[in-house]
């Protein structure tokens, strides 16, 4: 398979150690998708848009955006609200990643269009097990629906 017809996972999340885990999950699925990390909202938009630190990558847009919700500078709901409201993105799968439990945040995630929504868990071999599931599903079996 072409590597350049494979899209990236894109994985936004401000706890280092919380990226690092969910990037080691990623490779456990021996997935063959470059997974970029960024570490807040702001930069998730940079990178979509190919701008910033992101202006000269090539514009293809991930396979799926794995997206925590309490980040500094933007939060994950604000991304989803732009994602959503720009054709481009519109389609674009994302799953929320996040240890919020509350029901707001979850409704109002639905409410936005995600994708699917998943509550870290605290056990770490539970956690590696939901994320490994997520990137086999979104990344290789998952295919987002045609355009209108």
């Amino acid at each position: 398979m072409n590597q350049r017809h494979i899209r990236p996972i894109l994985l936004v999340e401000d706890s280092q150690a919380d990226a690092e885990m969910s990037m080691e999950a990623l490779r456990d699925a021996n997935l063959v998708n470059e997974v970029v990390h960024v570490e807040d909202g702001v930069d998730c938009l940079d990178y979509l848009y190919c701008r910033g630190a992101w202006a000269s990558r090539e514009p293809v847009d991930p396979a799926v955006v794995l997206l925590d919700i309490k980040m500094p500078r933007m939060d994950g709901l604000e991304v989803l609200t732009h994602m959503r409201a720009d054709e481009r993105f519109r389609r674009v799968p994302v799953v929320i990643l996040s240890s919020s439990r509350e029901e707001r945040d979850l409704a109002h995630s639905w409410d936005l269009g995600v994708n699917a929504y998943v509550i870290k868990p605290v056990d770490v071999d539970q956690f590696f097990e939901a994320v490994r599931t997520l990137g086999r599903f979104w990344a290789v079996l998952n295919q987002g629906p045609d355009a209108d």
